[in-house]
């Protein structure tokens, strides 16, 4: 049954690419029963009646009686079944998030907190063995344990306690058909029950957020792997320098104090101060970690792929440029799309502010978590992006039996004992080995076994007979405060409150920007970051030295960047450069986002600034949905130069004449621009990259690995296919890529843009003829794609977006999938613009990460901000509220957010009391 027939779903046929409008009431469940029938029909032999699809569907008015509150709390849900809570205590506050949380996710949350255990096959099944097995080994729910027994306080246990009764509140006399439709679907094939919510639950998620946003990792491995193909030179022509005199870094004022030894944003920098504490992670051992050609396969990722594009925009406009008068704040975190959306929208508060009751707070929240993540209270507002400091170091081991060498000595293993018990099926054990720089993830894979087999070593390094272990060495694997964090910031009132508040912030290292109702604006850059005894990170470290590894202590809060209302009068954070490293003294990564779209917000505000314009709500607005593409305003005039003969190119070519850069849904010549993007880095870089980076399933006729110098007559040719993920493959095209081919541009007889010699079928000699050949395959790509016709291209139709249920609606049966799931939509945007709807351009042109939400805070006018969520409120698969935010966000509209109990009244469409039993 196609998707667009159910509630709120979609077909890319609709008008602009958008899903098709609700049906009536009594259509919608015909059509429901009809889905659900056919899936259990077809599949299982069982039917499901409306009664099994509505059972689970929340109470929004009335009352309820739950146990354990002290006073009766009001749940305010506005025509988007958003919710705002209303209580007299904090302990009936986050009892009935939790409640009101898991009426409308309780699925989601079920599938994430064993996720964070790795517990997915008690779920799914033998299928989830190998990720239980590598998230048992990184072990992030016994870190979780240890968090919430020996460093959070008695507030935040308290308030975590509160929030899992009322979880369990909820949960209690419920079946699983009573929870979730999907859980009746996992009845089919499982006699799973849901247990109990804990409040190590909700710490444990914070391990996962703080994997996704790890940092450098990925770079780290790539460039290992490229070692087997390329020189030393020609990585780094991959990995250029972060543009600072074009792209400028968030802080640009400011320096550590050689007084205090503290940061002081009036301080004057010192010029080269960060030089001498970068350097090659294997100086000095002379190891050459050269050739890791079987490979490292990449580490999943739980939440969508991991390299340059996942981060955020935010930034923060002083009121003495605005239309408020007031500052005006923006956030949107890019992340992998889900259904339902990572957030849920809500409001926390307390009738009256006291010592018992303290919070009155809205904005972004973790089904699953108690508290507010990004959004504002009554006196400041606050938001995230990644600051993408380094945090993780992988680590080669030589392996000598029951231990590791360490210092010319065998060191025992750290082991414990993992059972993994898999629905259906026996259970499976392992055995998880850590050494002193963290668990060996090489245990859990084939492939990270066999790093180091073939890297040549130097007398300093051990032996390695059949290869080197690799560990992991992560802040997140040891215990930290950020769930303390959480409700500081809820709680905070000034910029030193909310500095205090970020000083507990340690994982994941996020850049925080701030706007408070007295006109004030800040930035603060918060993190648990390591110092390194030697190197600088970028790739994999010998672990058989106690030269290399980690200082006892991360750098000092006191010593991190922050800025309190610039000069500039506004703060830009999009996973740029945090500062200059030739000013700074600590080392925070060598991997930074390159700075294409804060460059370009930079930009957009100054010339509003400089224009004597005020900037409003709305062009804050229209700043989010900026298409810009960079890239393409470099090479479009280098490709309009270009002489082509044959007439569909030219025909395509000529789209390219007059188009101003913006990638809109309905554009033709953002489709053929990015196809020859794409096919530009392909011909340039993709083929030259080893296997082990390229697509999977791509083949290639290349040299073996271990050829050097010019092809003789040894040289034979060989089949090689590539064997990684789509999603996560290189060339990706984020703006690392964008830097790559700008430093190349001129230089038209580069080696990148000739052929390797036994590539004859698409031989190229300089960048002009590369250049063409880029320009005719991509003709005939979108020809295939979209047809011959080109008036009837457009990006949108390239570029869509799919919303996919978690588990269920990737992993089920096809029918099941169709009922779950929603979409297409076509977008525009892409990567690195600001509307930054990300692609991999290795792998194809489908959206596989977006801003997760968008909001604009009127700062001390709290019900004048906007908002809007990728999906809806509700985790119910035929709910009114699934996706019912989905088109106005795909449009970049926003919707009002109300705050005060005024503005809350007039837009309240449903209000159930939660009573005490």
């Amino acid at each position: 049954m196609p998707a667009n027939t159910t509630a709120s779903s979609g077909s890319s046929g609709s008008a602009g690419g958008k899903p098709g409008k609700k049906k009536g009431r009594r259509a919608r469940l015909i059509v429901i029963v009809l889905v659900l029938a056919l899936v259990a029909g077809i599949g299982y032999g069982a039917f499901w009646s409306v009664t099994t699809v509505r059972a689970s569907y929340p109470q929004t008015n009335g009352s309820i009686k739950i146990d354990g509150l002290a006073g009766n709390v009001d749940v305010k849900r506005d025509s988007y079944g958003i919710p705002q809570l209303y209580a007299d205590s904090d302990a009936d506050l986050f009892r009935a998030q939790g409640f009101v949380q898991a009426q409308d996710r309780f699925w989601e949350m079920d599938v994430r907190r064993h996720m964070t255990a790795g517990r997915l096959s008690e779920m799914f099944g033998s299928g989830q063995v190998d990720t239980d097995a590598f998230l048992r080994t990184l072990g992030w729910r016994k870190v979780a344990q240890r968090e919430y027994d020996t460093v959070l306080s008695a507030d935040t246990k308290k308030n975590l306690q509160a929030y899992a009764d009322g979880v369990n509140a909820y949960l209690k006399g419920r079946d699983g058909k009573d929870i979730s439709v999907e859980y009746a679907a996992l009845g089919l094939t499982n006699d799973y029950k849901p247990t109990k919510w804990t409040p190590v639950d909700s710490v444990a998620w914070l391990k996962a957020m703080a994997w996704d946003l790890r940092g450098n990792m990925q770079d780290e491995i790539d460039r290992s792997l490229m070692t087997s193909r390329l020189s030393k030179k020609q990585i780094e022509d991959l990995y250029p320098e972060y543009p600072y005199g074009t792209h400028e870094p968030i802080v640009s004022e400011g320096a550590i104090s050689p007084v205090t030894d503290t940061f002081n944003p009036k301080a004057t920098p010192t010029s080269g101060v960060g030089a001498d504490t970068v350097q090659g992670a294997t100086e000095g051992v002379n190891t050459q970690l050269a050739s890791l050609s079987d490979t490292l396969d990449r580490i999943p990722a739980l939440l969508g792929p991991n390299g340059n594009g996942i981060g955020s925009n935010s930034w923060v406009v002083s009121g003495q440029y605005t239309t408020t008068d007031k500052p005006l704040l923006a956030n949107d975190p890019h992340l992998a799309p889900q259904l339902p959306s990572l957030w849920y929208q809500m409001g926390l508060h307390c009738r009256q502010i006291s010592a018992t009751c303290q919070y009155d707070t809205a904005g972004y929240t973790f089904s699953g978590m108690p508290g507010v993540i990004i959004g504002h209270n009554q006196d400041i507002a606050w938001g995230f992006t990644n600051l993408g400091a380094d945090v993780t170091d992988l680590f080669l081991e030589k392996v000598s039996g029951d231990g590791y060498q360490y210092d010319g000595k065998v060191k025992p293993f750290v082991t414990r004992e993992e059972t993994i018990k898999v629905a259906g099926g026996a259970s499976r054990h392992i055995t998880v080995r850590e050494t002193n720089n963290g668990p060996l993830i090489s245990d859990r894979s084939s492939e990270l076994e066999k790093v180091g087999q073939k890297a040549p070593v130097g007398n300093a390094a051990p032996d390695r007979a059949d290869g080197y272990a690799v560990a992991l060495k992560w802040t997140a694997l040891d215990p930290g405060r950020s769930m303390d964090a959480v409700f500081e910031l809820n709680r905070a009132k000034d910029f030193p409150s909310f500095r205090k508040a970020a000083e507990h912030f340690e994982v994941p290292s996020q850049n925080l920007i701030y706007a408070d109702n007295k006109n004030n604006i800040g930035y603060q850059a918060p993190g648990k970051i390591p110092v390194r005894k030697k190197g600088d990170g970028t790739m994999p470290s010998p672990g058989w030295t106690s030269e290399y590894g980690w200082e006892k202590d991360p750098i000092p809060f006191a010593q991190l960047p922050y800025e309190y209302n610039p000069k500039r009068g506004y703060i830009v954070t999009a996973n740029q450069a945090v500062i200059d490293e030739k000013t700074y003294r600590p080392l925070l990564t060598k991997d930074w986002g390159y700075g294409t779209r804060s460059q370009r917000i930079n930009d957009l505000i100054a010339g509003k600034i400089k224009g004597g314009e005020k900037i409003s709500t709305e062009d804050m607005q229209k700043m989010q949905m900026d298409n810009t593409s960079e890239i393409a305003a470099e090479l479009v005039p280098e490709l309009l130069k270009i002489k082509v003969s044959d007439k569909s190119v030219r025909e395509a070519q000529k789209l390219l004449e007059g188009w101003d850069s913006h990638q809109e849904p309905d554009s033709a010549a953002a489709a053929y621009f990015n196809a020859v993007w794409r096919n530009i880095l392909k011909l340039a870089f993709g083929d030259k990259l080893p296997k082990e980076m390229r697509v999977k399933g791509e083949c290639l006729t290349v040299l073996p690995a271990d050829s050097t110098g010019p092809v003789d007559e040894q040289d034979k040719p060989v089949r090689e296919c590539g064997q990684r993920d789509a999603d996560s493959a290189q060339p990706d095209g984020g703006d690392r890529w964008y830097q790559v081919v700008m430093k190349l541009k001129d230089d038209e007889n580069s080696d990148w843009w000739k052929a390797p010699k036994n590539r004859k079928d698409k031989a190229t000699e300089n960048r002009d003829m590369l250049f063409a050949r880029a320009m005719k395959d991509a003709r005939w790509e979108l020809t295939a794609k979209l047809g011959k016709d080109i008036s009837t291209w457009s990006w949108g139709r390239l570029h869509q977006l799919t919303l996919k249920n978690q588990t269920l609606g990737t992993e089920g049966p096809d029918l099941l999938q169709r009922a779950l799931n929603r979409g297409p939509w076509n977008l525009g945007g892409g990567e690195a613009a600001v509307n930054a709807s990300g692609w991999n351009a290795a792998g194809g042109y489908e959206v596989i990460w977006v801003p997760s939400m968008r909001m604009v805070v009127n700062v001390g006018d709290w019900d004048k901000s906007r908002w809007i969520n990728l999906t809806g409120a509700s985790g119910h698969a035929f709910s009114a509220h699934y996706t019912d935010q989905t088109d106005k966000w795909a449009d970049g509209d926003l919707l009002g957010w109300s705050f005060g109990t005024n503005a809350v009244a007039k837009s309240t469409k449903d209000t159930l009391t939660l009573k005490p039993s």
